[in-house]
Protein backbone atom coordinates (compact mmCIF):
# COMPACT_ATOMS: atom_id res chain seq x y z
CA UNK A 1 0.00 0.00 0.00
CA UNK A 2 2.65 2.50 1.05
CA UNK A 3 4.73 1.85 -2.05
CA UNK A 4 1.74 2.44 -4.30
CA UNK A 5 0.77 5.72 -2.60
CA UNK A 6 4.41 6.80 -2.74
CA UNK A 7 4.53 6.25 -6.50
CA UNK A 8 1.18 7.99 -6.93
CA UNK A 9 2.46 11.03 -5.02
CA UNK A 10 5.62 11.12 -7.12
CA UNK A 11 3.47 11.46 -10.25
CA UNK A 12 1.14 14.00 -8.64
CA UNK A 13 4.00 16.25 -7.51
CA UNK A 14 6.12 15.90 -10.67
CA UNK A 15 6.90 19.31 -12.15
CA UNK A 16 5.58 21.21 -9.13
CA UNK A 17 7.89 23.35 -7.02
CA UNK A 18 7.47 23.59 -3.22
CA UNK A 19 3.98 22.12 -3.46
CA UNK A 20 4.71 18.56 -2.31
CA UNK A 21 3.16 18.97 1.14
CA UNK A 22 0.04 20.65 -0.22
CA UNK A 23 -0.46 17.87 -2.78
CA UNK A 24 0.15 15.15 -0.19
CA UNK A 25 -2.34 16.62 2.27
CA UNK A 26 -4.90 17.10 -0.50
CA UNK A 27 -4.63 13.43 -1.49
CA UNK A 28 -4.82 12.32 2.15
CA UNK A 29 -7.96 14.39 2.72
CA UNK A 30 -9.55 12.87 -0.39
CA UNK A 31 -8.77 9.28 0.64
CA UNK A 32 -10.07 9.99 4.15
CA UNK A 33 -13.28 11.45 2.71
CA UNK A 34 -12.53 14.88 4.14
CA UNK A 35 -12.17 18.34 2.61
CA UNK A 36 -9.24 20.73 2.51
CA UNK A 37 -9.00 24.53 2.39
CA UNK A 38 -6.03 26.11 0.60
CA UNK A 39 -5.27 29.64 1.75
CA UNK A 40 -2.98 31.86 -0.26
CA UNK A 41 -2.64 34.74 -2.71
CA UNK A 42 -3.72 34.41 -6.36
CA UNK A 43 -1.37 32.60 -8.70
CA UNK A 44 0.36 30.20 -6.27
CA UNK A 45 -1.09 27.00 -7.75
CA UNK A 46 -4.16 26.34 -5.63
CA UNK A 47 -6.36 25.43 -8.62
CA UNK A 48 -3.51 23.39 -10.16
CA UNK A 49 -3.35 21.21 -7.04
CA UNK A 50 -7.08 20.51 -7.26
CA UNK A 51 -6.90 19.73 -10.97
CA UNK A 52 -3.99 17.33 -10.46
CA UNK A 53 -5.90 15.58 -7.70
CA UNK A 54 -8.60 14.30 -10.06
CA UNK A 55 -5.97 12.29 -11.96
CA UNK A 56 -5.40 10.20 -8.83
CA UNK A 57 -8.80 8.54 -9.27
CA UNK A 58 -9.83 6.01 -11.88
CA UNK A 59 -13.28 7.55 -12.15
CA UNK A 60 -11.97 11.10 -11.85
CA UNK A 61 -14.51 13.69 -12.92
CA UNK A 62 -13.96 17.23 -11.76
CA UNK A 63 -16.00 20.34 -11.25
CA UNK A 64 -14.39 23.72 -10.82
CA UNK A 65 -15.97 27.07 -10.16
CA UNK A 66 -14.87 30.58 -9.22
CA UNK A 67 -17.34 32.01 -6.72
CA UNK A 68 -18.59 35.60 -6.81
CA UNK A 69 -21.13 37.52 -4.77
CA UNK A 70 -23.58 36.91 -7.59
CA UNK A 71 -23.07 33.13 -7.97
CA UNK A 72 -26.36 31.21 -7.97
CA UNK A 73 -27.18 27.62 -7.00
CA UNK A 74 -27.85 26.86 -10.69
CA UNK A 75 -24.21 27.55 -11.52
CA UNK A 76 -22.98 25.13 -8.85
CA UNK A 77 -25.59 22.39 -8.60
CA UNK A 78 -27.11 22.53 -12.09
CA UNK A 79 -30.07 24.22 -13.84
CA UNK A 80 -33.70 23.37 -13.17
CA UNK A 81 -35.05 20.63 -15.44
CA UNK A 82 -37.74 22.42 -17.46
CA UNK A 83 -39.01 19.10 -18.81
CA UNK A 84 -39.65 17.62 -15.38
CA UNK A 85 -41.14 20.85 -14.15
CA UNK A 86 -43.60 20.94 -17.06
CA UNK A 87 -44.41 17.26 -17.46
CA UNK A 88 -44.15 15.96 -13.89
CA UNK A 89 -44.49 19.15 -11.87
CA UNK A 90 -41.21 18.29 -10.12
CA UNK A 91 -38.58 20.83 -9.14
CA UNK A 92 -35.26 19.08 -9.88
CA UNK A 93 -31.87 20.08 -11.17
CA UNK A 94 -29.79 18.54 -13.94
CA UNK A 95 -26.74 17.70 -11.82
CA UNK A 96 -24.62 15.39 -13.98
CA UNK A 97 -22.16 18.01 -15.22
CA UNK A 98 -22.12 20.01 -12.00
CA UNK A 99 -20.91 19.57 -8.44
CA UNK A 100 -23.24 16.67 -7.45
CA UNK A 101 -22.03 14.66 -10.46
CA UNK A 102 -18.31 15.22 -9.85
CA UNK A 103 -15.69 13.26 -7.89
CA UNK A 104 -13.23 16.07 -7.23
CA UNK A 105 -14.56 19.59 -6.70
CA UNK A 106 -12.59 22.82 -6.59
CA UNK A 107 -14.37 25.92 -5.34
CA UNK A 108 -12.28 29.06 -5.62
CA UNK A 109 -13.03 32.16 -3.52
CA UNK A 110 -15.48 30.09 -1.51
CA UNK A 111 -16.23 32.84 1.02
CA UNK A 112 -17.99 34.84 -1.68
CA UNK A 113 -20.75 32.21 -1.90
CA UNK A 114 -24.28 33.06 -0.77
CA UNK A 115 -26.28 31.35 1.98
CA UNK A 116 -28.22 29.07 -0.42
CA UNK A 117 -24.98 27.61 -1.79
CA UNK A 118 -23.48 27.33 1.71
CA UNK A 119 -26.47 25.39 3.07
CA UNK A 120 -26.35 22.88 0.22
CA UNK A 121 -22.59 22.49 0.62
CA UNK A 122 -22.94 21.72 4.34
CA UNK A 123 -25.07 18.66 3.60
CA UNK A 124 -22.72 17.50 0.86
CA UNK A 125 -19.62 17.92 3.04
CA UNK A 126 -21.19 16.31 6.08
CA UNK A 127 -23.20 13.45 4.65
CA UNK A 128 -22.20 13.27 0.97
CA UNK A 129 -25.88 13.88 0.16
CA UNK A 130 -27.42 16.48 -2.15
CA UNK A 131 -31.11 17.22 -1.79
CA UNK A 132 -32.42 17.59 -5.33
CA UNK A 133 -36.05 18.61 -4.99
CA UNK A 134 -37.73 15.82 -3.07
CA UNK A 135 -34.90 13.38 -3.74
CA UNK A 136 -31.75 12.77 -1.75
CA UNK A 137 -28.85 11.99 -4.08
CA UNK A 138 -25.81 10.15 -2.69
CA UNK A 139 -22.96 12.02 -4.35
CA UNK A 140 -19.90 10.08 -5.49
CA UNK A 141 -17.57 12.76 -4.16
CA UNK A 142 -13.97 12.02 -3.19
CA UNK A 143 -12.96 15.48 -2.08
CA UNK A 144 -13.85 19.13 -2.06
CA UNK A 145 -10.89 21.44 -2.35
CA UNK A 146 -11.76 25.02 -1.48
CA UNK A 147 -9.48 28.00 -1.82
CA UNK A 148 -9.36 31.71 -1.17
CA UNK A 149 -6.90 34.54 -0.68
CA UNK A 150 -8.75 35.43 2.51
CA UNK A 151 -10.09 33.66 5.56
CA UNK A 152 -13.83 33.59 6.33
CA UNK A 153 -15.02 37.09 7.29
CA UNK A 154 -15.79 37.74 10.95
CA UNK A 155 -19.38 38.34 11.92
CA UNK A 156 -20.86 36.38 9.02
CA UNK A 157 -22.43 32.93 8.87
CA UNK A 158 -19.45 31.02 7.48
CA UNK A 159 -18.62 29.24 10.77
CA UNK A 160 -20.37 25.91 10.02
CA UNK A 161 -18.90 25.74 6.50
CA UNK A 162 -15.40 26.67 7.71
CA UNK A 163 -15.58 23.93 10.33
CA UNK A 164 -16.23 21.30 7.63
CA UNK A 165 -12.75 21.79 6.15
CA UNK A 166 -10.72 19.45 8.31
CA UNK A 167 -7.35 20.33 6.80
CA UNK A 168 -6.32 23.97 6.38
CA UNK A 169 -3.11 24.69 4.51
CA UNK A 170 -1.39 27.96 3.71
CA UNK A 171 0.07 28.03 0.18
CA UNK A 172 2.89 30.57 -0.17
CA UNK A 173 4.83 31.76 -3.22
CA UNK A 174 7.92 29.74 -4.17
CA UNK A 175 10.83 30.89 -1.97
CA UNK A 176 13.87 28.84 -2.98
CA UNK A 177 15.77 30.62 -5.80
CA UNK A 178 16.62 27.38 -7.65
CA UNK A 179 13.03 26.18 -7.38
CA UNK A 180 11.82 29.54 -8.70
CA UNK A 181 14.14 29.29 -11.72
CA UNK A 182 12.92 25.77 -12.47
CA UNK A 183 9.34 27.00 -12.19
CA UNK A 184 9.66 29.83 -14.71
CA UNK A 185 11.80 27.87 -17.20
CA UNK A 186 9.89 24.57 -17.11
CA UNK A 187 8.43 23.41 -20.44
CA UNK A 188 6.36 20.40 -19.40
CA UNK A 189 2.59 20.68 -19.21
CA UNK A 190 1.80 20.38 -15.48
CA UNK A 191 -1.91 19.98 -16.26
CA UNK A 192 -1.36 16.75 -18.18
CA UNK A 193 -2.40 13.38 -16.73
CA UNK A 194 0.79 11.31 -16.42
CA UNK A 195 -0.41 8.83 -13.80
CA UNK A 196 -0.39 5.15 -14.89
CA UNK A 197 -3.81 3.51 -14.74
CA UNK A 198 -2.63 0.84 -12.29
CA UNK A 199 -1.84 3.54 -9.70
CA UNK A 200 -5.21 5.28 -9.91
CA UNK A 201 -7.60 4.74 -7.01
CA UNK A 202 -11.03 3.28 -7.68
CA UNK A 203 -14.21 4.00 -5.75
CA UNK A 204 -14.33 0.41 -4.47
CA UNK A 205 -10.76 0.76 -3.17
CA UNK A 206 -11.64 3.98 -1.39
CA UNK A 207 -14.54 2.31 0.40
CA UNK A 208 -12.44 -0.70 1.31
CA UNK A 209 -9.55 1.42 2.58
CA UNK A 210 -11.77 3.51 4.81
CA UNK A 211 -13.34 0.38 6.30
CA UNK A 212 -9.93 -1.12 7.00
CA UNK A 213 -8.63 2.16 8.41
CA UNK A 214 -11.32 2.01 11.09
CA UNK A 215 -9.56 -1.08 12.48
CA UNK A 216 -6.30 0.83 13.03
CA UNK A 217 -5.58 1.09 16.76
CA UNK A 218 -4.94 4.26 18.74
CA UNK A 219 -2.26 3.30 21.31
CA UNK A 220 -2.47 4.80 24.79
CA UNK A 221 0.59 6.99 24.20
CA UNK A 222 -0.95 8.50 21.06
CA UNK A 223 -4.24 9.18 22.84
CA UNK A 224 -2.24 10.86 25.63
CA UNK A 225 -0.30 13.02 23.16
CA UNK A 226 -3.55 14.16 21.51
CA UNK A 227 -5.05 14.92 24.93
CA UNK A 228 -1.98 16.96 25.91
CA UNK A 229 -2.20 18.93 22.65
CA UNK A 230 -5.83 19.72 23.46
CA UNK A 231 -4.91 20.88 26.97
CA UNK A 232 -2.06 23.07 25.70
CA UNK A 233 -4.36 24.73 23.17
CA UNK A 234 -6.72 25.62 26.02
CA UNK A 235 -3.82 26.97 28.08
CA UNK A 236 -2.57 29.04 25.12
CA UNK A 237 -5.96 30.73 24.84
CA UNK A 238 -5.63 31.87 28.46
CA UNK A 239 -1.96 32.90 28.42
CA UNK A 240 -1.23 34.39 24.97
CA UNK A 241 -2.58 37.95 24.61
CA UNK A 242 -4.94 38.65 21.68
CA UNK A 243 -4.95 35.01 20.55
CA UNK A 244 -8.32 34.09 19.03
CA UNK A 245 -10.14 31.06 20.50
CA UNK A 246 -9.38 27.79 18.74
CA UNK A 247 -12.92 26.38 19.05
CA UNK A 248 -11.97 22.75 18.41
CA UNK A 249 -15.03 20.71 19.34
CA UNK A 250 -15.64 16.98 19.77
CA UNK A 251 -16.68 16.25 16.17
CA UNK A 252 -13.50 17.81 14.82
CA UNK A 253 -11.27 15.84 17.20
CA UNK A 254 -13.04 12.65 16.10
CA UNK A 255 -12.42 13.51 12.44
CA UNK A 256 -8.76 14.25 13.21
CA UNK A 257 -8.35 10.81 14.77
CA UNK A 258 -9.91 9.25 11.65
CA UNK A 259 -7.42 11.18 9.50
CA UNK A 260 -4.54 9.79 11.59
CA UNK A 261 -5.93 6.29 11.18
CA UNK A 262 -6.12 6.63 7.40
CA UNK A 263 -2.56 7.96 7.33
CA UNK A 264 -1.35 5.00 9.38
CA UNK A 265 -3.28 2.52 7.21
CA UNK A 266 -1.68 3.94 4.05
CA UNK A 267 1.70 3.23 5.70
CA UNK A 268 0.71 -0.45 6.14
CA UNK A 269 0.56 -0.05 9.91
CA UNK A 270 -1.91 -1.47 12.41
CA UNK A 271 -1.67 1.43 14.84
CA UNK A 272 -1.18 5.18 14.70
CA UNK A 273 2.41 6.39 15.12
CA UNK A 274 3.87 9.62 16.49
CA UNK A 275 4.66 10.91 13.00
CA UNK A 276 0.97 10.72 12.10
CA UNK A 277 0.15 13.00 15.04
CA UNK A 278 2.03 15.87 13.40
CA UNK A 279 -0.84 16.05 10.87
CA UNK A 280 -2.87 17.66 13.68
CA UNK A 281 -0.95 20.89 13.06
CA UNK A 282 -2.89 21.31 9.78
CA UNK A 283 -6.29 20.80 11.43
CA UNK A 284 -6.32 23.08 14.48
CA UNK A 285 -5.84 26.69 13.38
CA UNK A 286 -8.49 29.26 12.46
CA UNK A 287 -6.32 32.26 11.54
CA UNK A 288 -2.71 32.79 10.55
CA UNK A 289 -1.71 34.08 14.00
CA UNK A 290 -2.56 30.64 15.39
CA UNK A 291 -0.42 28.69 12.89
CA UNK A 292 2.96 29.13 14.70
CA UNK A 293 1.27 28.53 18.07
CA UNK A 294 -0.30 25.27 16.88
CA UNK A 295 2.95 24.06 15.31
CA UNK A 296 4.89 24.85 18.48
CA UNK A 297 2.38 23.02 20.68
CA UNK A 298 2.24 19.94 18.45
CA UNK A 299 6.03 19.94 18.07
CA UNK A 300 6.70 20.30 21.81
CA UNK A 301 4.19 17.60 22.68
CA UNK A 302 5.72 15.11 20.24
CA UNK A 303 9.21 16.00 21.50
CA UNK A 304 8.36 15.72 25.20
CA UNK A 305 5.90 12.81 25.20
CA UNK A 306 5.52 9.90 22.83
CA UNK A 307 7.99 7.19 23.81
CA UNK A 308 7.93 8.34 27.45
CA UNK A 309 4.24 7.47 27.47
CA UNK A 310 4.66 4.38 25.30
CA UNK A 311 7.09 2.91 27.84
CA UNK A 312 4.90 4.08 30.76
CA UNK A 313 7.86 5.89 32.30
CA UNK A 314 5.64 8.01 34.52
CA UNK A 315 4.34 4.91 36.30
CA UNK A 316 7.84 3.43 36.54
CA UNK A 317 9.22 6.72 37.87
CA UNK A 318 6.51 6.89 40.52
CA UNK A 319 7.26 3.30 41.61
CA UNK A 320 11.00 3.97 41.89
CA UNK A 321 10.25 7.12 43.89
CA UNK A 322 8.08 5.08 46.26
CA UNK A 323 10.84 2.49 46.68
CA UNK A 324 13.41 5.24 47.19
CA UNK A 325 11.25 7.00 49.78
CA UNK A 326 10.64 3.83 51.79
CA UNK A 327 14.33 2.92 51.85
CA UNK A 328 15.31 6.44 52.93
CA UNK A 329 12.68 6.46 55.66
CA UNK A 330 13.70 3.09 57.09
CA UNK A 331 17.49 3.43 56.88
CA UNK A 332 17.99 7.07 57.90
CA UNK A 333 17.34 8.57 61.32
CA UNK A 334 17.37 12.34 61.50
CA UNK A 335 18.86 13.66 64.77
CA UNK A 336 18.68 17.36 65.61
CA UNK A 337 21.46 18.68 67.87
CA UNK A 338 22.24 22.12 69.25
CA UNK A 339 25.80 22.84 68.15
CA UNK A 340 28.18 25.73 67.78
CA UNK A 341 28.75 26.82 64.20
CA UNK A 342 30.66 29.80 62.77
CA UNK A 343 28.72 33.03 62.67
CA UNK A 344 28.06 34.17 59.10
CA UNK A 345 27.62 37.80 58.05
CA UNK A 346 26.01 38.82 54.76
CA UNK A 347 26.15 35.14 53.72
CA UNK A 348 29.75 35.82 52.65
CA UNK A 349 31.95 36.30 55.74
CA UNK A 350 32.92 34.55 58.98
CA UNK A 351 33.37 36.82 62.03
CA UNK A 352 36.72 36.57 63.88
CA UNK A 353 37.18 36.85 67.65
CA UNK A 354 39.05 39.99 68.73
CA UNK A 355 42.82 39.77 68.80
CA UNK A 356 45.11 42.44 70.34
CA UNK A 357 47.94 41.63 67.94
CA UNK A 358 45.67 42.11 64.92
CA UNK A 359 43.21 44.77 66.15
CA UNK A 360 41.77 45.51 62.71
CA UNK A 361 41.09 41.87 61.81
CA UNK A 362 37.32 41.32 61.84
CA UNK A 363 36.23 39.08 58.93
CA UNK A 364 37.46 36.46 56.49
CA UNK A 365 35.57 35.16 53.50
CA UNK A 366 33.75 31.86 53.90
CA UNK A 367 35.12 30.65 50.56
CA UNK A 368 38.70 31.32 51.75
CA UNK A 369 38.14 29.39 54.97
CA UNK A 370 36.78 26.34 53.13
CA UNK A 371 39.91 25.90 51.02
CA UNK A 372 42.29 25.88 54.02
CA UNK A 373 44.09 22.65 54.87
CA UNK A 374 46.01 21.71 58.08
CA UNK A 375 49.67 22.80 58.00
CA UNK A 376 49.30 24.16 54.46
CA UNK A 377 49.67 27.95 54.56
CA UNK A 378 47.84 29.93 51.89
CA UNK A 379 47.42 33.67 51.43
CA UNK A 380 43.91 34.86 52.28
CA UNK A 381 42.31 38.28 52.71
CA UNK A 382 41.38 39.69 56.12
CA UNK A 383 38.85 42.53 56.40
CA UNK A 384 38.05 45.15 59.05
CA UNK A 385 34.66 46.05 60.58
CA UNK A 386 33.79 48.09 57.47
CA UNK A 387 34.60 45.10 55.24
CA UNK A 388 37.67 46.84 53.89
CA UNK A 389 40.73 44.76 53.09
CA UNK A 390 43.38 45.31 55.78
CA UNK A 391 45.68 42.24 55.60
CA UNK A 392 46.81 39.56 53.18
CA UNK A 393 48.25 36.85 55.41
CA UNK A 394 49.64 33.34 55.22
CA UNK A 395 46.94 31.21 56.89
CA UNK A 396 46.21 27.56 57.69
CA UNK A 397 43.62 25.71 59.77
CA UNK A 398 44.01 26.01 63.54
CA UNK A 399 44.35 23.22 66.05
CA UNK A 400 41.01 24.02 67.71
CA UNK A 401 37.60 23.59 66.04
CA UNK A 402 36.66 26.56 63.86
CA UNK A 403 40.00 28.31 64.22
CA UNK A 404 42.78 29.52 61.96
CA UNK A 405 46.53 30.08 62.37
CA UNK A 406 48.05 33.21 60.84
CA UNK A 407 51.71 33.93 60.15
CA UNK A 408 52.36 37.59 61.05
CA UNK A 409 55.63 39.37 61.87
CA UNK A 410 57.50 36.06 62.12
CA UNK A 411 54.98 34.80 64.65
CA UNK A 412 52.09 32.35 64.33
CA UNK A 413 48.86 33.62 65.85
CA UNK A 414 45.80 31.41 66.35
CA UNK A 415 42.38 33.09 65.92
CA UNK A 416 38.99 31.60 66.65
CA UNK A 417 35.91 32.17 64.53
CA UNK A 418 32.97 33.60 66.43
CA UNK A 419 30.36 30.85 66.85
CA UNK A 420 26.65 30.76 67.59
CA UNK A 421 24.36 28.03 68.85
CA UNK A 422 22.39 26.49 66.00
CA UNK A 423 20.30 23.40 65.35
CA UNK A 424 22.19 20.92 63.20
CA UNK A 425 20.57 17.86 61.67
CA UNK A 426 22.62 14.69 61.61
CA UNK A 427 21.69 11.60 59.62
CA UNK A 428 22.34 8.27 61.27
CA UNK A 429 22.24 5.29 58.92
CA UNK A 430 21.02 1.92 60.12
CA UNK A 431 20.93 -1.46 58.47
CA UNK A 432 17.43 -2.82 57.70
CA UNK A 433 16.01 -5.93 59.36
CA UNK A 434 16.83 -9.07 57.30
CA UNK A 435 13.15 -9.58 56.45
CA UNK A 436 12.84 -5.97 55.28
CA UNK A 437 16.03 -6.35 53.27
CA UNK A 438 14.68 -9.49 51.59
CA UNK A 439 11.46 -7.61 50.70
CA UNK A 440 13.47 -4.70 49.28
CA UNK A 441 15.68 -7.08 47.30
CA UNK A 442 12.60 -8.57 45.65
CA UNK A 443 11.14 -5.12 44.99
CA UNK A 444 14.36 -3.77 43.48
CA UNK A 445 14.77 -6.87 41.30
CA UNK A 446 11.26 -6.36 39.97
CA UNK A 447 11.98 -2.71 39.21
CA UNK A 448 15.28 -3.63 37.54
CA UNK A 449 13.39 -6.16 35.40
CA UNK A 450 10.87 -3.50 34.33
CA UNK A 451 13.73 -1.13 33.49
CA UNK A 452 15.48 -3.79 31.40
CA UNK A 453 12.25 -4.50 29.53
CA UNK A 454 11.90 -0.85 28.65
CA UNK A 455 15.56 -0.58 27.66
CA UNK A 456 15.12 -3.56 25.35
CA UNK A 457 12.01 -2.03 23.80
CA UNK A 458 13.82 1.25 23.30
CA UNK A 459 16.94 -0.35 21.82
CA UNK A 460 15.35 -3.11 19.74
CA UNK A 461 11.72 -2.34 18.86
CA UNK A 462 11.50 1.45 18.68
CA UNK A 463 14.49 1.93 16.31
CA UNK A 464 12.53 -0.02 13.71
CA UNK A 465 9.70 2.47 14.16
CA UNK A 466 12.17 5.34 13.78
CA UNK A 467 13.32 4.01 10.43
CA UNK A 468 9.71 3.80 9.31
CA UNK A 469 9.08 7.39 10.37
CA UNK A 470 11.93 8.72 8.22
CA UNK A 471 9.98 8.47 4.96
CA UNK A 472 6.49 9.42 6.11
CA UNK A 473 4.16 9.93 3.16
CA UNK A 474 2.44 13.08 4.41
CA UNK A 475 4.69 14.67 7.06
CA UNK A 476 7.89 16.62 6.58
CA UNK A 477 11.27 14.99 7.32
CA UNK A 478 11.69 17.40 10.25
CA UNK A 479 9.09 15.34 12.11
CA UNK A 480 11.56 12.47 12.12
CA UNK A 481 14.06 14.70 13.93
CA UNK A 482 11.44 15.52 16.58
CA UNK A 483 10.73 11.85 17.15
CA UNK A 484 14.43 11.05 17.24
CA UNK A 485 14.89 13.78 19.85
CA UNK A 486 12.13 12.27 21.95
CA UNK A 487 13.87 8.88 21.61
CA UNK A 488 17.12 10.35 22.97
CA UNK A 489 15.33 12.10 25.86
CA UNK A 490 13.63 8.83 26.75
CA UNK A 491 16.91 6.93 26.70
CA UNK A 492 18.51 9.50 29.05
CA UNK A 493 15.51 9.32 31.35
CA UNK A 494 15.84 5.53 31.53
CA UNK A 495 19.55 5.90 32.33
CA UNK A 496 18.69 8.33 35.15
CA UNK A 497 16.05 5.95 36.55
CA UNK A 498 18.51 3.06 36.50
CA UNK A 499 21.09 5.18 38.37
CA UNK A 500 18.50 6.16 41.02
CA UNK A 501 17.59 2.52 41.54
CA UNK A 502 21.24 1.49 41.88
CA UNK A 503 21.91 4.28 44.40
CA UNK A 504 18.92 3.22 46.49
CA UNK A 505 20.03 -0.43 46.40
CA UNK A 506 23.51 0.61 47.53
CA UNK A 507 22.01 2.69 50.36
CA UNK A 508 20.54 -0.27 52.20
CA UNK A 509 23.01 -2.99 51.15
CA UNK A 510 26.10 -0.99 52.19
CA UNK A 511 25.00 1.05 55.18
CA UNK A 512 27.92 3.25 56.33
CA UNK A 513 28.87 3.20 59.97
CA UNK A 514 29.57 6.93 60.12
CA UNK A 515 27.13 9.73 60.64
CA UNK A 516 26.51 12.22 57.89
CA UNK A 517 25.90 15.87 58.88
Amino acid sequence: MKERIQKLLQHLTAGLEERDEAVKLTLLSAIAGESIFLYGPPGVGKSLIARRLKYAFADGKSFEYLMTRFSTPEEIFGPISIKKLKEEDRYERLTDDYLPGANVVFLDEIWKSGSAIQNALLTILNERIYRNGTQEIKVNLHAIVAASNELPPDGESFGPLWDRFLIRYQVLPVKNPQAFLRLITAKEDVYQDTIPQELKITLDELRSWNEKAEAVEIPDEIATVIHVIRQKLEEAEQTIPDLAPFRIYDRRWKKIVKLLKVSSFLHDRKEVHLSDVYLCSHCLWNDTAQIPVVRRIVTETIREHGYNTALRLSLLTAEIQRFESEVHTETQIKVVDLAEVPKTVKDEYFRLEKCDELPSAAYIKITDYKILQPNDFQVINVFDDDFKLVYRLQTTLGTRPYSIRISHNSRTIQLDLQCVKQEVTRTIYKAPHPLVKAYWDEWSQRLAHYLNERFNALQNDIPQDLLAERDHLFSDISVFELIKENFEKTRKRLDALRLRLEKTQHLYTSVPQTEKV
